[in-house]
Formats: structure tokens, C-alpha cells, sequence
């Protein structure tokens, strides 16, 4: 097997690492928009550098990974899934609704393979979760809790990009929400702050948020986000039952302190990022990949499972802007 990765930047390299370390993955053709970064990692893997994009599809792959900025997604995902490639994407498929329903539709009507990168799905605390509410061990669910606290924020220049804080980091807990549970968001009301640096002002995104989901059974979910959260990378989810309630990402690195004379103390060694947070998630998800190019294993998430979040990350920065609640019947869908 040969496995073309586009975009060898932060999670490209840590992709193509995984990759090389895949017993069935095969050899690795890199490509980036930066020829010489693309050429440094495959002199490292081991891997072979494309002189450009373009010789990832000339050159002849059984599988494409795309890793590239976000506005370079729909583009290659389409070249690809034409080509008769199947491909794993980085979220999001594109910078907005519009352009990821045309890319997903064409996707469907050429029956290609698109599996979408929402690693929390192979997280073990977020598996182990699911196995809980599912076999009925908390018992009804009544609340649910999630939040994503990053520990500094981006630069400009990548929050120029990003497509806001609903759409570039919630809509991993938006996904999660709707995977751990099995229900679907009806709707949303939403709230953000642009009260931390004046890059979010400058480029019309907010550094903190928060919405309220109401699910199709009645279940309520928060689910807060922060750019700022000195104390170090924060990521939780609390599920309370009528029986139970368990959290998510609670450890002896989870960065946060209890005020209680008996509490435990603060975490010494505090998670920093995503990447190390959830290195092996990332590393299950493309094996994951691996199993589907060979055809052993199902999709783990589709294009519409991606679609589900996006719209979810869509209602939410409608109701910011427009500050009322959005139902998810009101945006498009397939």
C-alpha cells in the first residue's frame, strides 16, 4: 500500500509519523505547499518528498490523507474521491456549509470512501463512556457537561482561517456529544466573548464560548470552549444519569485545582496540547483508516457524521450572531 499525505505542517507530521510506524500502512508519499518542509519530514520517516501536490495524484497512491489548511480540503477531497482514491480529512471538509454539502454530495453520487477526522471517537475515556450510557448504566441522562479549554491562543494569522471557535474546536464536542449519547442536537442557543486579545476582535471570532443543546430525548448539554486557559489543555465531559453520572478526562493531569481543605491537588504535570492529549487517539483513528483502505473494517465516521457536528458548530455561531435560539431544521442539510 502507498499512502499519500498532503500537508506535512503540526498534525501532518504527527500523521505521517503514525503512519511510518503502521505495520500495514505501506510506504508514504509526502507534499506539501513548502516542497523543502515536505522533503525534512520524509528525510526523517524515511518516506519519499513529491516535488508538489500534483505528483500525489500522478504518481500513483491507493490512499490519500489530507493534513493541509483548512481552505485546501474541499479541493483535494474531490480530486481524490474522482480518482477512485479513498481518503481521510482533517475537519473540516470545507470552510463552511455551503461548500461541505457540494463536496459531500459529489462524494455520494461518485460513491467515494471519505472518513473525516474526529479523533475523541477513539479516545479510551470517551469509548468507555459510550459503552456506559448505551448498556443503560447511568440511567436516563439528564445533563451533560463539555468544555475545551486550550492553553493559549493561536496567532492571528491561523484564527483568520480557522472558521471560529464553534466551528474549528467545539465541533469536536458537538461530535463526541452526539456519538457518546446516540441522540441528535435539535437546538441551540449560543453565547461568546471577544473580551481577551484583540486578535479575536480583529478578526471577528470570539476567545470564549458557550451553548446550551437541547437533544431529540429531551437531554440538556453545556458545552463551553476558552482560547485563554493559562492553567494548561482542558478536556472534559461529565454525563449525569438518574443512576450515575461519570466524567471524561478527569486525571492526574487534568488542569484544575480543588478549593476543599481534602481535595486532590493541582496537576503537577498538566496536559499542554491536543496533540499530546490525544496522541493515541490520533494514532487509533489511522490505523482505523488503514483497516478501511484494505477492506477490513468499517467507516468510523462519514461524511455525514461530520456533516451532523458541522451544522450543530453552524446553529451555534447563527445563534451568537443573531442571539436567539436556532432550531437545526432551520440550515441545510443533505
Amino acid at each position: 500500500m502507498r499512502i499519500g499525505l498532503i500537508g506535512t505542517g503540526r498534525i501532518g507530521s504527527f500523521h505521517a509519523a503514525a503512519l511510518s510506524r503502521h505495520p500495514q500502512a505501506g510506504s508514504l508519499l509526502l507534499a506539501d505547499a513548502d516542497p523543502a518542509r515536505a522533503a525534512r519530514l520524509a528525510d526523517r520517516l524515511g518516506a519519499t518528498a513529491a516535488p508538489s501536490v500534483e505528483q500525489v495524484f500522478t504518481w500513483g497512491v491507493d490512499a490519500v490523507v489530507v493534513a493541509c489548511a483548512t481552505e485546501g480540503h474541499a479541493e483535494l477531497v474531490v480530486r481524490a474521491v474522482r480518482g477512485g482514491l479513498p481518503v481521510f480529512c482533517e475537519k473540516p471538509v470545507a470552510p463552511d456549509l455551503a461548500r461541505t454539502l457540494a463536496v459531500l454530495r459529489e462524494v455520494e453520487a461518485l460513491g467515494g470512501v471519505l472518513q473525516l477526522g474526529f479523533m475523541r471517537r477513539f479516545d479510551a475515556g470517551y469509548g468507555r463512556a459510550r459503552e456506559l450510557v448505551s448498556a443503560g448504566a447511568l440511567g436516563r441522562l439528564h445533563t451533560v457537561r463539555t468544555t475545551t479549554s486550550d492553553a493559549e491562543p493561536p496567532q492571528a494569522a491561523y484564527l483568520a482561517t480557522s472558521g471560529g471557535l464553534y466551528r474549528d474546536c467545539l465541533v469536536h464536542d458537538f461530535d463526541v456529544v452526539r456519538w457518546v449519547t446516540g441522540h441528535e442536537v435539535a437546538e441551540v442557543y449560543a453565547a461568546g466573548s471577544d473580551a481577551g486579545p484583540a486578535r479575536f476582535r480583529e478578526t471577528g471570532d470570539v476567545d470564549t464560548a458557550a451553548a446550551v443543546l437541547a437533544l431529540d430525548d429531551g437531554t440538556l448539554v453545556t458545552a463551553t470552549g476558552t482560547r485563554c486557559n493559562g492553567a494548561g489543555y482542558d478536556v472534559r465531559m461529565e454525563l449525569a444519569g438518574e443512576r450515575d453520572q461519570v466524567c471524561v478526562g478527569l486525571d492526574d493531569r487534568t488542569p484544575i485545582a480543588s478549593t476543599e481543605p481534602q481535595g486532590p491537588p493541582a496537576a503537577s504535570k498538566p496536559w499542554t496540547g491536543f496533540l499530546e492529549r490525544f496522541g493515541p487517539a490520533y494514532e487509533a483513528e489511522l490505523a482505523a483508516f488503514v483497516r478501511l483502505v484494505r477492506g477490513e473494517g468499517p467507516n468510523p465516521c462519514g461524511g455525514r457524521e461530520a456533516l451532523a457536528a458541522f451544522r450543530v458548530a453552524e446553529a451555534c455561531e447563527l445563534s451568537r450572531r443573531e442571539r436567539r435560539r436556532v432550531r437545526l431544521e432551520e440550515l441545510p442539510d443533505l
